[in-house]
């Protein structure tokens, strides 16, 4: 059966915006020419859209004719704002960002860890209402005549944790601070207007890899978070799985030889953490001769990795060079188990080591845990290193915010 010419209009219509806002500004010509759609179709909906809101134009293009081929349009980017909110167990972090993802303003609180559940709150709380201010202050004036523009449409935000995928509430978690769980109900009081959403930091990693960064060519695989604690997204066929429980890829509970407990359901102490997380990488990398300058935290370890990398792969090294590629062939040793679990279960073909420890350990990490993965598995997996680092959760939040906003301010109503 045909579509009816209304909904022909809003399919046609939603290609467009996609395009202008995957592509940035394009001609009539030039949309014409990726939608496939006729000459008088394109010109239809370019007015459509234009009478709307939605776009506009934002200059012309470099070809000679003038006329309605040579207006470059663009979508209206100031019509919505976005926040973003990487949620740790020291503070958070906060991005606010137009309706195509161009960043406006940024903050962050650091919430110390004797710091009581409402404090916190309002710690978090203020720095994204401060960061919005300071959005909307430097966002583009709105036309004249236009009300609510620049309001704040989607909050986005990335904790550790497990999300429930029935209610979108963060779950109660062993070590995790009750703040956390309070952000997402607070900000939905204070910013009544705007639609608040939680996902686990992981899973937003890996989506800001497949997008943007080491994964952009795979539909299958998984991300190994490495960074304060550790982690693991799945991607399977372009889908992010997140289990029955919102639980997929909470491997720090993995039990793993080499630890001297077990797991249990409140603690991941004895677990793949306990090999993996960055307090100890630190100790590993004290019993190597390179002690930690600072925090045992993602940022503080990444520092570590990162030395040691170039300590190793300096051909003039010496003995500090030795000491540097056993910690690195330790490390490999270390992940590799984790990672193995994960191969011999779903066969990605693919592990991008994320997180900042991920990213800080390189080509020269990445080579050595896909070397130890050939010994220890049947099954071919590349192994990548991450290209966003600690920055992943807050891209992919950004990203998540600006996806479902886009979904709404894009679907014109039928006309």
């Amino acid at each position: 059966m045909p579509a009816s010419p209304s909904t022909a209009r809003a399919i046609n219509d939603r290609l467009a915006l996609r395009l202008l806002q995957q592509e940035g500004p394009l001609t009539a010509g030039q949309l014409k020419q990726l939608t496939g759609l006729s000459r008088p179709t394109v010109a239809d909906l370019v007015e459509r859209l234009t009478a709307s809101g939605l776009i506009t134009v934002v200059g012309e293009s470099g070809e000679q004719r003038r006329g309605p081929n040579a207006r470059l349009y663009g979508i209206v980017a100031g019509r919505a704002h976005l926040a973003a909110l990487d949620v740790r167990t020291e503070g958070v972090f906060v991005l606010v960002s137009d309706l195509v993802g161009r960043v406006l303003a940024e903050g962050s609180a650091p919430i110390g860890g004797d710091t009581g559940t409402g404090p916190a709150v309002e710690q978090a709380v203020t720095a994204v209402e401060r960061t919005v201010k300071e959005a909307q202050a430097a966002g583009a004036p709105p036309p004249e005549g236009v009300s609510a523009w620049g309001r704040l449409h989607t909050v986005g935000i990335g904790a550790p944790g497990l999300v429930d995928p029935a209610t979108g509430d963060l779950r109660d978690s062993g070590g995790l601070p009750a703040w956390h769980r309070r952000l997402a109900a607070a900000l939905q009081e204070r910013l009544p207007e705007a639609r608040v959403r939680v996902e686990n930091e992981t899973n937003l990693a890996a989506l800001a890899e497949q997008r943007e960064g080491a994964a952009r060519d795979r539909d299958t695989f998984v991300l190994l978070w490495l960074g304060h604690g550790v982690g693991a997204a799945v991607v399977l066929d372009g889908t992010l799985r997140r289990g029955a429980s919102g639980g997929t890829g909470e491997i720090g509970f993995l039990p793993v030889p080499g630890t001297p407990t077990l797991p249990s359901a409140t603690d991941c102490d004895g677990g793949f953490h306990s090999l993996a997380g960055a307090a100890a990488i630190a100790r590993l990398a004290g019993e190597h001769g390179l002690p930690a300058a600072g925090p045992a935290d993602g940022p503080g370890v990444a520092v570590v990795v990162r030395t040691a990398v170039a300590r190793a792969t300096d051909p003039d090294g010496g003995p500090a060079g030795t000491l540097a590629e056993r910690f690195l062939d330790a490390l490999a040793g270390r992940i590799a188990i984790g990672a193995a679990s994960v191969v011999s279960i779903l066969d990605p073909g693919c592990v991008v080591l994320g997180g900042e420890i991920g990213q800080a350990g390189g080509a020269a990490l990445a080579e050595r845990v896909a070397e130890r993965l050939r010994r220890m598995s049947p099954l071919a997996t590349e192994v990548r290193a991450g290209h966003l680092g600690g920055g992943a959760v807050l891209r992919g939040a950004l990203l998540t915010a600006r996806d479902r906003a886009q979904d709404e301010l894009f679907a014109p109503a039928d006309r």
